[in-house]
């Protein structure tokens, strides 16, 4: 599920960039040469790298000495190629440790999978867009979402995204706008009139519902996942093969988001909003 492109990563990036209003920094640019991995992208060469990023060479070359010799990347002696260096799992792992949210989220995730026989995957938020934390299938059918934890997914086109619009922080949906709209489908909404209303809709709502806005043939529901302070840090999120996505599926996954997310919450050490839990109390 999510399928996104290296261009699209690439907009996404250069709007962050335009949207904190300033250019990016050495050590950004440095840094950001790391989102470019992906399960299908595990080495990745100088020549690409200049590429992906849009940096001259000899920006690029530099910047991947720095980061090698501090453990963030590692270089092939054979091809040359850099992949993801040991820095990364020493500092995911401390991460891990000091707030277990995977560990934490797992068996939640895992049991509303199992109960609705599809797919459930949270994500939190990084910057203007969302990064997935951690999903799970329950694998009882031949056709099944795809979903890629190294994939970011943008805001103005998922279900998840819709959810941290309408309920993350108030310069998000503005941020979101001060740009084009990408078309991921042909069902993707890019007109920005348009996205504030849905927005609207999805705070007096609860939850949020895109019907092929990201992948074709996909359709997902998502709630949001709130921390200490009154605004969602990331979202929950069932996706269906639309032709499963029958009303019954719809109420089902309508009646069980709500309560988990307010179990992953809970768990996350974050209280959802007195105003949203009555939202989702009148709609049981």
């Amino acid at each position: 599920m999510h399928h996104l492109t290296v261009g699209d990563a690439e907009m996404l990036a250069k709007q962050d960039r335009k949207q904190a209003g300033k250019p990016m920094g050495t050590i950004t640019k440095a840094l950001n040469l790391l989102n470019h991995f992906c399960p299908g992208r595990a080495e990745i060469g100088l020549t690409e790298f200049r590429t992906l990023s849009g940096q001259d060479k000899a920006t690029v070359h530099r910047h991947l000495i720095e980061l090698a010799a501090n453990g963030f990347l590692e270089q092939n002696p054979v091809t040359r190629g850099y992949r993801l260096g040991p820095a990364i799992l020493r500092l995911a792992a401390v991460r891990e440790r000091l707030f277990p949210a995977r560990t934490i989220v797992a068996p939640i995730v895992e049991r509303l999978a199992s109960e609705l026989g599809e797919l459930v995957h949270v994500s939190l938020r990084e910057g203007l867009h969302l990064s997935p934390l951690i999903h799970h299938d329950a694998l009882i059918h031949g056709t099944r979402v795809y979903f890629d934890e190294a994939e970011l997914l943008p805001l103005h086109a998922t279900a998840s995204g819709h959810a941290m619009l309408a309920f993350g922080p108030e310069h998000l949906l503005p941020d979101v706008l001060k740009d084009d709209l990408p078309a991921s489908t042909a069902y993707t909404t890019t007109d920005p009139a348009r996205l504030s209303e849905i927005v609207d809709d999805v705070r007096g709502r609860g939850i949020a519902f895109v019907d092929q806005g990201f992948e074709t043939d996909v359709s997902s529901f998502a709630a949001p996942l709130f921390g200490d302070q009154q605004e969602a840090i990331g979202t929950i999120a069932v996706a269906v093969p639309t032709l499963r996505m029958t009303d019954d599926m719809k109420r089902r996954i309508r009646d069980a988001l709500p309560e988990t997310a307010a179990e992953v919450t809970d768990k996350l050490g974050g209280l959802v909003p007195a105003h949203l839990k009555r939202i989702w109390a009148d709609a049981a």
